[in-house]
């Protein structure tokens, strides 16, 4: 294994964060905590995503080993999505961000609403995740 030149090691960093920082990515590791699920009740489980979203989110969360795909020999064949330890270590930091935005989002709120009203700007929608 090679290690990344510095300005390479800046672009893999940006990359790493856009994947992990992606709302699918999030979402996905978030159902996949506790136990190995099959793809399409991961797809139920993340409302809202296509299944060509997902399986590009799972396919890059592999790459990354943050997900393993287990594939038994059944007909057909029975295929199930398990967090990695890295996978399970990252999951471990997002659950503080949820905690923390659980914690702050009252004041995150009366911040919007007392910009908005001193800006005079309209809100803005919040994504639907």
């Amino acid at each position: 294994m090679t290690i990344p030149a510095a300005a390479d090691s800046g672009a893999l960093l940006r990359d790493v964060l856009a994947r992990i920082g992606d709302k699918w990515s999030v979402i996905v590791i978030c159902r996949l905590d506790g136990q190995p699920r099959r793809f399409n009740e991961l797809r139920r489980l993340a409302q809202g995503i296509t299944q060509r979203m997902l399986s590009a989110t799972l396919r890059h969360l592999e790459r990354d080993g943050l997900v393993q795909r287990t594939v038994y020999p059944t007909v057909p064949p029975q295929v199930e999505y398990a967090l990695t330890e890295r996978g399970r270590s990252l999951h471990t930091i997002l659950y503080q961000l949820v905690d923390w935005t659980d914690d702050h989002l009252p004041g995150i709120q009366a911040s919007r609403a007392a910009y908005d009203t001193t800006h005079g700007t309209h809100p803005a929608r919040p994504a639907s995740m």
